[in-house]
């Protein structure tokens, strides 16, 4: 089994337990479900703002522990500050040493589209996304069929959510893009098999992308020159996060990254 194939029958085993442990019925008395989202494809669009969906993240299947100490309240409101235009958290605990609490914490301090960094593998983790605050949910096309991120996509817009759907290949857009589900595109560097990372990936699919679609590059971005050129290429957001991270104050980081650009 590659990596990936482990995330998800954790994940899928992990979200099982929760569901029985978590109802429904109790998620959907969350105060967040009367919440209006707000828009991650807007601020991405904006002129005033970097394009950066500041990520914070504790650890990776391949690089580790990152950063254990860095506080959420301070690292995602510094990130904002910095002039980063969304947020991501990362909520799986087994692989990235995050929890939903992360998400909850981040979204109490900040009034900016974040999004829900997971392996979302069902409906309940969509509805659980809502419950917790997130603007935006990732659907991940190397682990969902097309008629998966469809439904999936659907639900996530009728809770008010976007969808940023995350693509490695041009045989993974072309089977999982759909209008009525999906409102960003994502391009993920890192190949989630061998986790390898090649910036080359998004440039190279960047054309295959339709315009209506905004573009959004992941993994592997280090520096301004970096995110320079993939602008060129159309891509209006860059998420980053082992970038910010591996510093002991990742708000700093972004900051010094914005100034730069």
């Amino acid at each position: 089994m590659t990596i990936l194939d482990n995330i998800i029958a954790h994940k899928r085993r992990e979200v099982a337990d929760r569901e029985s442990l978590v109802p429904l019925k109790l998620l959907e008395q969350s105060l967040y479900m009367e919440a209006k989202p707000l828009s991650l494809r807007h601020y991405l669009l904006r002129d005033d703002l970097s394009g950066i969906i500041a990520e914070f993240k504790r650890k990776s299947p391949s690089k580790g522990i990152i950063n254990a100490h860095a506080p959420v309240e301070r690292t995602t409101l510094g990130y904002m500050q910095a002039g980063a235009s969304a947020l991501s958290v990362l909520t799986d605990t087994e692989f990235f040493g995050g929890k939903n609490e992360d998400l909850t914490t981040a979204r109490r301090f900040n009034f900016c589209p974040i999004l829900r960094k997971d392996f979302v593998v069902g409906e309940y983790q969509v509805i659980e996304a809502k419950s917790l605050g997130a603007d935006a949910v990732l659907l991940i096309a190397a682990v969902l069929s097309g008629e998966e991120v469809l439904r999936l996509g659907r639900l996530a817009r009728s809770l008010g959510m976007e969808v940023l759907l995350e693509i490695h290949n041009e045989q993974e857009l072309t089977d999982t893009l759909h209008p009525d589900a999906v409102s960003l595109v994502g391009v993920n560097n890192r190949n989630l098999h061998d986790f390898a990372v090649s910036l080359d990936t998004s440039g190279e699919l960047a054309r295959q992308i339709p315009d209506e679609y905004v573009k959004v590059t992941e993994s592997g971005l280090n520096s301004a020159a970096d995110i320079k050129a993939l602008r060129e290429v159309g891509y209006r957001g860059f998420l980053m996060g082992e970038a910010f991270m591996r510093h002991a104050r990742p708000e700093q980081a972004c900051a010094a990254l914005v100034q730069q650009l």
